[in-house]
């Protein structure tokens, strides 16, 4: 037999009018609690919040921005969907964002400069308040389109010379020396480097910081262990090979980022390596999945948190604060070396 379903009586969805009603405040003063007007008492908003909640009544956001003006959206366009590194920076830039009253439209780059295109047309048609660029490659000829608009915006690493465009500087430096200082304390001096792709700017700034602190330690760097492949598991894969046809391997391989490291513990593993007694891995970014990889990964922490508050704060004093005299420009997040298993003192043959 079939199951009857007995259905309940449809209930009134709540609106504007019940919320004034329970909070015994006036529709009005809904609206411009709602709003965010700051005529709005903090003991009356706490009243209409609190109405709200109870009624779960959900205030219409497009009516919202009519009335406003203002859309409250951000748009934050990342690189590379599929790399761990920029789904954990959404989340956190929605976290804040969402904590501040705003709402945010996401878009992936995918390294496409005609996807890049597409992305920044829905974010200019949806009529974002402002842009996080979080892309690490070359921009400037498609970013025109926002500046052309007027829509604020926050680079990673890259400088546009106007008003409405705050920077992101990113100190790998610190963290790149942490990790080289580390490896030569253990007794490493056979040390290679897996850059990323080279059309990406941070992948050419993070090699050049390399080179430039194996030079401060006193380290020697073998040109032919600095190797150019893509920021993912199998770059990691490939890059490692190619270390391998080498007349001399290293004992250890910093990457430039941790996807590119973890395909270089899986092709270590498959070639009968035991990482870290005979290899040591370093990756880059510090990835949730870094800790779980056997062994766990040894990395330099680029904390999406940091980046994410940076990437939201440059916007909201763009969208609140406009006309302030002294808007931050640039905006410093530095790393740092997290130590696990992935690391230890080179083989005795070494």
């Amino acid at each position: 037999m079939a199951r009857r379903v007995t259905r309940k009586p449809e209930e009134k969805t709540p609106d504007i009018r019940a919320v004034a009603a329970l909070a015994k405040v006036s529709i009005a003063t809904v609206s411009r609690t709602i709003n965010g007007a700051p005529v709005v008492s903090d003991r009356l908003s706490k009243r209409v919040w609190q109405a709200i909640e109870q009624l779960n009544y959900f205030p219409n956001s497009h009516a919202r921005s009519l009335v406003s003006g203002r859309s409250r959206l951000f748009g934050i366009i990342v690189e590379n969907i599929t790399n761990p590194f920029f789904p954990e920076l959404i989340q956190c830039f929605e976290e804040i964002a969402v904590a501040h009253g705003y709402e945010i439209l996401v878009s992936s780059s995918n390294s496409d400069p005609a996807v890049l295109t597409t992305c920044i047309r829905r974010m200019i048609e949806r009529k974002v308040e402002g842009v996080a660029m979080l892309t690490f490659g070359e921009e400037e000829p498609i970013l025109d389109q926002l500046v052309f608009h007027d829509i604020p915006l926050v680079l990673a690493e890259f400088q546009l010379d106007n008003p409405k465009t705050s920077t992101i500087l990113l100190d790998y430096k610190t963290g790149i020396r942490a990790a080289v200082e580390h490896l030569a304390k253990l007794g490493h001096s056979k040390i290679a480097f897996l850059a990323g792709p080279h059309k990406i700017h941070s992948a050419i700034t993070r090699q050049n910081d390399f080179h430039a602190v194996m030079e401060e330690t006193g380290l020697p760097i073998q040109k032919r262990w600095i190797i150019e492949c893509d920021h993912t598991l199998k770059g990691g894969v490939a890059g490692f090979a190619r270390l391998q046809a080498l007349p001399e391997f290293p004992t250890a391989i910093v990457c430039s980022n941790d996807m590119t490291a973890i395909g270089v513990l899986r092709a270590a593993y498959l070639q009968g390596m035991q990482v870290p007694r005979d290899l040591s891995v370093i990756g880059l970014d510090d990835i949730d999945f870094a800790e779980f990889t056997l062994p766990p990964l040894t990395t330099i922490r680029l904390s999406r948190a940091d980046l994410a508050h940076a990437a939201f704060e440059a916007l909201r004093q763009q969208a609140e604060e406009s006309t302030n005299p002294k808007l931050q420009r640039e905006f410093l997040v530095s790393t740092s070396l997290i130590q696990r298993g992935s690391t230890a003192p080179p083989p005795a043959e070494a």
